[in-house]
């Protein structure tokens, strides 16, 4: 258990155990279905990590079994299975359920957006988390930050890209806005299950692919097939989520209602810690073993025509759907505000520390 999360029990613990409700100690038992199979951390790690501390803090009285994909076999039906109550909590990302309503896809990460920072900032403080609540009032599922990855890397691809025809007619499998996006350039994106991406990959059936960054991207080998390795611009603040039933969580104890909402925002600050650190130390190892990798940036001319696109998708679902506009007018403006101090700050000292030896 880190730091944070011993830290976050005994806070919790010296103040629960004091409540006379919870000298009661009520018996609940829940499960949670994640997305992800049991073994893909970080991604199944919130999970894992909110039922352990769950159990702590309340004394074994309020139980949480988490099931991974291999369990369920439904990794991209999360949102349905909580709202149908066939599990009380799930562990996705909203983006997956973008068909159901397009303002979901916003609340994960948008191309050229907040950084993880910024955007855990607007849910905390900026106005986020009343809209989210709006957004997901429909299904009657409360939804959480589950974890967060931090700027995802733009992809590994077989050729290089130069210019805008590179793009045209290029298979790639990457998900969300950036997907649309890219789509509007030409690329033709698919959709392909993890498990068959390296293949799709290797053999050829696409020429390109976005998964995360360097800590999860060395477990799948992809470094070994493709060697342009490509910077993000689409995914700078990927969140997952935890979705919990409305009418589960009602019929909680209040001080039960305390312990997963502290929980669930103690491991997902956890998540990108661990995160960060899977991905130094597997980028380290990939420029140690393949030192044929050439990590690239996208042109401005590329990028330019990414923003120009991002921003003709955005504004046409601003346009159709008055949720989504909510939610998109609400982010845009906490970035215009917050992206000066980032500026100043974190990047500034980036640069300012490499001015000197």
């Amino acid at each position: 258990m880190t730091k944070i999360m011993k830290v976050t029990t005994a806070l919790c613990l010296s103040v629960l155990l004091s409540a006379p409700a919870f000298a009661e100690a009520k018996k609940v038992k829940w499960k949670l279905a994640m997305t992800w199979p049991s073994t893909l951390t970080p991604f199944a790690s919130p999970s894992l990590k909110v039922a352990k501390l769950v159990e702590e803090m309340s004394g074994g009285n309020f139980t949480i079994k988490v099931h991974g994909k291999e369990k369920h076999k439904a990794a991209l039906a999360i949102l349905d299975m909580v709202k149908n109550k066939q599990y009380e909590m799930g562990h996705s990302s909203a983006y997956y359920y973008k068909g159901k309503s397009i303002s979901t896809a916003i609340l994960t990460t948008v191309p050229f957006g907040m950084t993880s920072t910024e955007q855990y900032s607007w849910y905390y403080y900026g106005g986020g988390e009343a809209v989210t609540k709006k957004v997901f009032d429909k299904f009657k599922v409360n939804c959480y930050p589950g974890g967060n990855t931090g700027v995802q890397m733009g992809g590994w691809f077989k050729k290089e890209i130069n210019t805008l025809a590179d793009l045209k007619g290029l298979k790639m499998r990457i998900p969300g806005m950036a997907g649309e996006v890219f789509s509007k350039l030409g690329v033709n994106v698919t959709n392909i299950p993890a498990g068959e991406l390296y293949t799709s990959l290797d053999r050829g059936t696409i020429d390109a692919l976005e998964w995360v960054g360097p800590g999860m991207d060395i477990k799948m080998g992809f470094h070994k097939v493709a060697p342009y390795y490509y910077t993000g611009w689409h995914e700078p603040a990927t969140e997952l989520h935890f979705f919990v039933n409305q009418k589960a969580f009602k019929k909680l104890p209040a001080e039960y209602q305390t312990i997963l909402t502290v929980a669930m925002k103690a491991v997902s600050a956890d998540m990108m810690y661990e995160n960060f650190d899977m991905s130094q130390a597997a980028w380290a190892k990939m420029q140690k073993d393949f030192p044929n990798i050439k990590v690239k940036t996208f042109s401005k001319s590329i990028l330019d025509a990414m923003k120009k696109a991002t921003d003709e998708t955005m504004e046409s679902y601003a346009k159709k759907d008055a949720l989504f506009n909510e939610v998109y007018t609400s982010r845009k403006d906490y970035l215009k505000k917050a992206r000066d101090w980032t500026e100043i700050s974190e990047f500034d000292y980036v640069k300012t520390s490499q001015m000197v030896e």
